[in-house]
This record gives C-alpha cells, sequence and structure tokens, in this order.
C-alpha cells in the first residue's frame, strides 16, 4: 500500500512567513509547502534547508519588511498568505524587566505583525483576497508569570487581527490568530524538567505541542474550510487554557 499523498489545497498559492527559519517557522513552511504553496521565509537567519526561499529580512525595520515585500510581489506578481511567527521572549517579573527588553520583545512580535500586514496587505488587495494568520500564545489571553512583556505583545495580537478583519473583510482578506500552548521545541526541551512537567500538568493531553499542530492550525486557517473566519482567535493548546 502506498503512502498517502498530502492534499495540494494551495496550489499556486505565495506566502511570506516571518521567522521561518525557526523551529515553528519551519513547520509551517513545511506544511505550506506540503499544500502546493511557494513559501518563502522572511528571517535574518537562512533557513535550514537551502532549497528553502528565503530573503533576508529585520521585521522590526519599516524599509527591510517593504523590500521583502516588494521583492516577493515583483518575483512572483501575487501574495497570498502572510504568516507572522517571529516572536522572542525575555522572561523577568515586571519591576525587573529592563526598558530594553521590554522594547526588544514589542519591535519583534507586535511591531513586526504590524509591519508585515502593513505592506502585505496593499499586495493582496490587487489580487484575489488573501489570508493573515498571526503566531500569538495562550499566554497573551490568560497571562504568566514572568512574561508581562510577552504576554502584552501576544495580547496585542489579538486586537490588531481584529481591526484588521474589520478594515480588510470587504477586499476578501481573513486575518486571525493562532495561540498555542506549550510546543516542544529544541529550545523548550533544553528547560529544567521541573518548569517542562508543570506545563504537562496544566494538559488534559498530558502532552505538549508539536511544531506541526501549529502548522496545521495556520493550514486551516489558509485553506478552504476557513473561507468565513476572520477575526478569530484559533487556541491550539491540548487545553492547557483550561489548566490556568
Amino acid at each position: 500500500m502506498t503512502a498517502p499523498q498530502p492534499t495540494r489545497e494551495l496550489s499556486g498559492q505565495v506566502a511570506v512567513v516571518t521567522g521561518g527559519s525557526g523551529g515553528i517557522g519551519t513547520a509551517i513552511m513545511n506544511a505550506l509547502r506540503d499544500a502546493g504553496t511557494l513559501a518563502i521565509s522572511l528571517d535574518l537567519s537562512p533557513p535550514p534547508s537551502h532549497e528553502t526561499p528565503f530573503i533576508k529580512c529585520n521585521v522590526r525595520d519599516d524599509a527591510s519588511v517593504a523590500a521583502a515585500i516588494a521583492q516577493v510581489a515583483q518575483q512572483h506578481q501575487r501574495l497570498d498568505l502572510a504568516i507572522h511567527a517571529a516572536g522572542i521572549s525575555r522572561e523577568a517579573v515586571v519591576w525587573k524587566l529592563s526598558l530594553e527588553d521590554w522594547d526588544l520583545i514589542q519591535s519583534v512580535n507586535l511591531r513586526g505583525a504590524f509591519l508585515l500586514l502593513r505592506h502585505a496587505i496593499p499586495v493582496m488587495r490587487r489580487g484575489l483576497g488573501g489570508r493573515c494568520v498571526l503566531i500569538g500564545s495562550i499566554n497573551g489571553s490568560r497571562g504568566k508569570f514572568g512574561t508581562s512583556a510577552y504576554s502584552a505583545s501576544k495580547a496585542g495580537l489579538i486586537g490588531l487581527a481584529k481591526s484588521v478583519a474589520r478594515e480588510t473583510g470587504h477586499f476578501g482578506i481573513l486575518v486571525n490568530v493562532v495561540e498555542p500552548g506549550w510546543v516542544r521545541t529544541p529550545l523548550t526541551d533544553a528547560l529544567p524538567k521541573e518548569i517542562r512537567d508543570a506545563a504537562v500538568a496544566e494538559t488534559p493531553l498530558g502532552k505538549l505541542l508539536e511544531p506541526s499542530d501549529v502548522a496545521a492550525s495556520v493550514l486551516f486557517l489558509c485553506g478552504p474550510g476557513a473561507n468565513h473566519i476572520t477575526g478569530q482567535i484559533l487556541r491550539v493548546d491540548g487545553g492547557q487554557y483550561l489548566g490556568n
């Protein structure tokens, strides 16, 4: 028996993924590629595979994002999907959090999303619409000890997505947020066992997410099954939010 072939429901579409060289970003890139999309990583670092389309881009810098989107539009004459997966965190209680760390987190996580939408949407408007997906976090909805800057930036994505969804719906452009729980990556695997165990204990399913779980939710929001979904939060956390 031959293995089932992946569906090509997004065949011919063009996507950009900020942070496409990271763990979650790579999984999203792979899922989009398997669905038939030409997915391009916008990141400061090249992706793991040299065959993956890549444009060096600093999501904090307006000129850099503008140039990257302009290059995609010029080379491919379209842009259908824009996913903001770039994100960083610095953990500290608020009275010990440095101003530099606060500004850095907001500039990557929230400003980066704004700049992506700011430049991607005009290109999408010239076509037949599009999908924008922002990778948030359950901590943007519930908060978490020691993550005031990170949680604030992810909460900001919710307001950004809901507002832009109202602005772009009549152009056929849908904007949504995916809120993952704790995702198992090399970075989280390196954390102390007691921290990882506490996250698992919050989860009714008894296991952490894989990057591919997040990618599958992004793929859904980019596909035909989400034609009437916009301005929404898709929480993909194995029930971790319930353990709050």
